[in-house]
């Protein structure tokens, strides 16, 4: 899905939701970000496999759709931290139901193909 489409008015509104979490690190970011601010190392080793190039983008996007807060503090070595803006939290809200309903699914699916042991 383009990034464009996350702004264009005459998409669905899902469409338009889904192309601001879209990709792989997204929602995770967002789902560490509830909790409170992180700094991005915090970010980096909460999520396994994510590279510095491939955070700082998501980071990027989403402070550019108004999900993110960045705050550079003025110290040596410099500090930074990401925090969900109220229309971040607002997002993370709205997915909270799509969340449970998720878990649910997994939940039937592992119990339709039980793991051997």
């Amino acid at each position: 899905m383009t990034r464009s489409r996350a702004q264009d008015p005459n998409v669905c509104g899902v469409t338009a939701a889904i192309a601001v979490i879209d990709g792989k690190w997204k929602t995770a970011l967002l789902w560490m970000l509830e909790s409170g601010p992180r700094r991005p190392g915090e970010l980096r080793r909460g999520l396994p496999g994510l590279s510095e190039k491939v955070l700082t983008q998501a980071l990027r996007e989403m402070e550019g759709d108004g999900l993110v807060h960045r705050e550079v503090f003025d110290e040596r070595p410099p500090k930074t931290e990401y925090s969900l803006t109220p229309f971040g939290r607002e997002l993370s809200e709205a997915l909270a139901p799509l969340s449970d309903w998720g878990h649910r699914r997994l939940e039937l699916l592992a119990e339709s193909h039980p793991v051997a042991s």
